[in-house]
């Protein structure tokens, strides 16, 4: 019963987050949000830009 009880928790919260992103419409990222082919998701292929977004930060 315990198991039971575990795994619908488990699947509501999988549901609630995927609901959450099906709604936001956004493609999911990596936590330091870079891309898959290793471009810069800020700067969109464009250098001038991340070099003026770090300045920027700091």
């Amino acid at each position: 019963m315990e198991f039971l009880l575990g795994l619908i928790v488990l699947g509501l919260a999988v549901f609630g987050l995927s609901l959450g992103v099906i709604i936001n419409d956004k493609s999911l990222t990596g936590s330091c949000g870079g891309n898959s082919d290793g471009s810069c998701s800020t700067c969109q292929g464009n250098a001038s830009k991340c070099e003026n977004t770090q300045t920027k930060n700091n």
